[in-house]
C-alpha cells in the first residue's frame, strides 16, 4: 500500500515537473496574481483566531489569551443582532430581486438594437457610471435628496411638500438598490452580451423560416443560450450575500436611518475601528464569512441538482 503511494505521488510529481517545464511562461505570467492572493487574501487569515482570543495589540495574535466563543455568544445575544442580520439580508435579497436582473434585460435589449451607432451611444452612456467614485456617487444623492434637490423640485412641482429622502428610513432601501442599478447595470451586461455572441445565428434563422417572432426568438433561443451564464453569475452572487458593501451605507446613513441601514459591515467597522474591539468584530465578520461559503455552497448544489450537473461552478 504505501509503495503504491509513492509510486503515485512520484507520479504525480513527474508530471508537474514536466508541466512547469513546458509551460514556464505561463506559470511567470500567473505569478504576480498568485503572490498577490497568498500576501493579502490567504496569508491573512491565520488573524481569524483573534475572534476566540481576548486579542491585545500588545500581546500579539498567538500572545494573547483564548476566550473561546465567548464574542459569538456576545453577538447572537444583542441587541443588534437580529437588526442587521435582517437588514443585511433584506438590501441583498432585494438587490438579487432587481439588480441581478437588470444587466441581462439591459443586454437583451441592446441585442435587439440593428444601428450599431445607437448601440455604441447607449453602451457608453450605461458603462460611464460604473467610473465615478463611490464618494462622487453618494456626495450626488445626498444633494438629489436634499431639501432643495433635484427630487424635491419635481415633490414640489406636483403639489407635495419638500422632505429630506435620506432622513425617511421607509425609502433609504430603494435609493441604495436604484442608486447601485443605475451605476453598475451597464458594466454587469458586458458579460452577457459577450456570451450572446457565441449564440448560433442559424437558429436565429431557422426560427424565422417557422414563423417565430423576435419575442419568441429571445424567449427560445436567446435566454437557453446564455442561462449556463446567469447560473453561474447568481451562483457567485449568492456567495457575497451577506457582503453589503459598508462604503456607500456610511456615507448615506446617519442615526435616523440606522433601523433599516446598519448592516453587518458597518457594524464591523464601528466595533472594529472605532471602538478598537477587534476580537468582538472579528468574530462578527467570521460568521459572515462563514454565512457566504454556506450560501455559495448550497446555490451550487441546488444548481447541480436542478440542472443535471450541466451548469456549475464544480
Amino acid at each position: 500500500m504505501k509503495q503504491a503511494t509513492a509510486v503515485r505521488r512520484q507520479g504525480f510529481f513527474s508530471r508537474l515537473g514536466k508541466d512547469l517545464s513546458r509551460n514556464k511562461l505561463i506559470y511567470l505570467l500567473a505569478l504576480p496574481a498568485v503572490i498577490y492572493y497568498f500576501i493579502y487574501h490567504y496569508w491573512p487569515m491565520y488573524g481569524a483566531i483573534i475572534a476566540f482570543k481576548n486579542f491585545s495589540p500588545a500581546l500579539g495574535i498567538m500572545g494573547s489569551p483564548w476566550a473561546g466563543f465567548k464574542y459569538f455568544e456576545q453577538f447572537f445575544s444583542s441587541y443588534y443582532f437580529v437588526r442587521i442580520l435582517k437588514n443585511t439580508l433584506l438590501i441583498s435579497v432585494y438587490s438579487i430581486l432587481w439588480s441581478f436582473p437588470a444587466p441581462i434585460l439591459l443586454a437583451l435589449l441592446m441585442n435587439e438594437i440593428r444601428s450599431s451607432a445607437f448601440k455604441r451611444t447607449v453602451q457608453t452612456v450605461t458603462y460611464l457610471p460604473h467610473f465615478i467614485s463611490t464618494v462622487v456617487i453618494c456626495g450626488m444623492l445626498i444633494d438629489f435628496c436634499s431639501m432643495k434637490g433635484l427630487f424635491n423640485v419635481f415633490v414640489e412641482l406636483f403639489g407635495g411638500e419638500p422632505f429630506n429622502f435620506l432622513m425617511e428610513t421607509g425609502l433609504f432601501r430603494t435609493i441604495y438598490i436604484g442608486s447601485g442599478i443605475w451605476q453598475e447595470v451597464g458594466w454587469g451586461s458586458i458579460i452577457y452580451l459577450a456570451a450572446l455572441t457565441s449564440i448560433d445565428s442559424s437558429l436565429y434563422e431557422a426560427a424565422r423560416m417557422d414563423g417565430a417572432g423576435r419575442f419568441k426568438q429571445m424567449l427560445h433561443i436567446t435566454l437557453p443560450g446564455i442561462m449556463p451564464t446567469i447560473v453561474i453569475m447568481l451562483i457567485l452572487r449568492m456567495g457575497q450575500v451577506m457582503n453589503v458593501g459598508f462604503e456607500k451605507i456610511m456615507l448615506l446613513y446617519n442615526p435616523t436611518t440606522y433601523e433599516v441601514a446598519d448592516v453587518i459591515s458597518t457594524f464591523v467597522y464601528r466595533k472594529g475601528i472605532l471602538e478598537a474591539n477587534y476580537s468582538y468584530s472579528a468574530a462578527v465578520g467570521l460568521f459572515n464569512s462563514a454565512i457566504n461559503f454556506i450560501m455559495i455552497i448550497a446555490a451550487n448544489w441546488v444548481s447541480r441538482k436542478c440542472t443535471g450537473g450541466e451548469n456549475s461552478l464544480w
